[in-house]
């Protein structure tokens, strides 16, 4: 089950992907990670998806990521008299705390804490900015807008406020409550939706206390303000395009898109491009021209994984938008152009003997022409800094937790399987001959560029490096 591509598939699972065929659908035409929707669903819906997920990964004897992504916030209107009301440009419309239905020139809006963060001029986007609102006066309990925009407003429809910093948590009760579950399940990652500022990020660490790495969804404004401290915090960073869309011009949205991704690179962390990549797709067998480009783009830009949504959660055509989706990345890390991409846009490393390790890892395999770079971990950050340094050898990843192993099925260009505890050298570089010739990255003649921790185990430890020729008889040069 070999992947011949680099950038790793994230598909989310949903309704038209809830067998253990259809998992088995997505894994085998090229999914890696999978994602669980916590916006919708019970706990139980999704404890039986991982559960096939799990038993997936026996079937397969490969290590796959679970990601939980949590609903956050979700700012809504109350309900209307009628269930809609038509406001036109020009109108006078105001927002409060009463919860009387709504009507043509107010709605209730039960959100004290937005009216205590508004400003006068702030725009208000209601239906994902289908009706926009300026406010021109407020107070504690209400505002008093006028209509930029008009259009229909109905029961229950999401309110952005992309001025403003809202006095909130990313985690609501029900999000607290879908963390604790979803660790409980055994989930790899966990997604952070509705990130504002560093303290957010900070915050839901702390109640996941090491059980499974973090990612950051930025879809607001305000997390673009923070976006070096919110990246050095999380594990992966995620570009949520659709939210973040709403929020800012649209015409900012691919800059701000490769600005995130950049910085993700520079700082060596996992990034994500996610929303309607392929949309189209959810009704129709092939993608437009404009969605391939997309996803394109983002494969040059150097992003660690794109990500499906509704295309494999309630699409027609779920195994065929994955397969796609791996044709486009592996046509795009074949061109030549890509390859000069990648390595102009490569950061300087660190002045640690970490980073120097890795980086030497990488020429070294240039120079050698090796079928592989070789990485042993044990909290998986030898192999992140591996993928960071962007090598033309692919990175064949050995550990012995598989908690690690499913959680770097995120990191570009690595292939990740679980192995025995180590505890020389000489057991280390026989079981990355043997691993390497089984997996199908070497056979006799070929170089394996070897990197790990001394002493094995010690997280965050890089500081070998070793380089090994496979025989007839195991490693060239190297005991036993």
């Amino acid at each position: 089950m070999r992947r011949t591509r680099n950038a790793k598939i994230i598909a989310t699972l949903g309704p038209a992907s809830s067998t253990p065929e259809a998992l088995e659908a997505l894994f085998r035409a090229g999914a890696d990670l999978f994602r669980f929707n916590f916006s919708h669903g019970s706990h139980a819906d999704h404890k039986a998806r991982l559960d096939m997920l799990r038993g997936l990964e026996k079937t397969t004897g490969r290590p796959i990521g679970a990601l939980m992504d949590l609903q956050g916030p979700k700012l809504r209107l109350g309900p209307f008299a009628g269930g809609s009301a038509r406001v036109s440009a020009g109108d006078a419309f105001r927002l409060d705390l009463s919860p009387e239905p709504g009507s043509v020139r107010r709605a209730p809006l039960p959100h004290p804490e937005i009216f205590a963060a508004l400003t006068d001029g702030a725009e208000l986007l209601v239906d994902d900015g289908k009706v926009r609102l300026r406010v021109e006066s407020h107070g504690p309990d209400f505002a008093l807008t006028r209509v930029i925009t008009g259009g229909l407003l109905s029961d229950r429809k999401g309110v952005n406020v992309p001025d403003v910093v809202l006095p909130i948590s990313s985690l609501t009760e029900k999000d607290r409550r879908d963390m604790e579950a979803g660790l409980e399940m055994g989930f790899d990652w966990v997604a952070l939706s509705f990130v504002q500022r560093p303290e957010d990020v900070t915050e839901a660490r702390r109640l996941i206390a090491g059980r499974a790495l973090l990612l950051s969804k930025l879809e607001k404004p305000s997390a673009i303000e923070f976006l070096e401290e919110i990246a050095s915090l999380s594990d992966a960073v995620m570009v949520a395009r659709g939210d973040l869309g709403v929020e800012v011009p649209t015409e900012d949205v691919p800059i701000l898109q490769k600005r995130i991704v950049a910085t993700c690179r520079r700082l060596g962390k996992p990034v994500v491009v996610a929303t309607q990549m392929l949309d189209s797709m959810v009704h129709a067998p092939t993608p437009t021209r404009a969605e391939a480009s997309d996803v394109a783009t983002a494969v040059y830009d150097g992003a660690d994984a794109v990500m499906l949504s509704a295309e494999t959660a309630v699409g027609e055509y779920i195994a065929e938008s994955v397969a796609i989706m791996d044709k486009i990345i592996g046509r795009v890390e074949r061109d030549e152009v890509y390859r000069r991409i990648v390595d102009a846009a490569r950061e300087e490393p660190e002045r640690t003997a970490a980073d120097a390790i890795s980086a030497a890892a990488r020429q070294v395999a240039h120079t050698l022409g090796a079928a592989a770079i070789v990485t042993y971990t044990s909290s998986g950050s030898t192999t992140l800094r591996a993928a960071r340094e962007r090598p033309e050898a692919p990175i064949l990843s050995l550990t012995a937790d598989v908690t690690v192993a499913r959680q770097l099925a995120l990191a570009w260009g690595v292939h990740c399987i679980v192995a025995r505890d180590i505890s020389s050298f000489a057991e280390m570089v026989r079981m990355a001959c043997e691993a390497a010739r089984r997996e199908g990255f070497a056979t006799v003649g070929d170089r394996l560029v070897i990197t790990a921790g001394v002493p094995f185990g010690t997280p965050g430890t890089t500081n070998a490096l070793r380089i090994a020729q496979l025989t007839d008889n195991g490693c060239g040069g190297y005991p036993g």
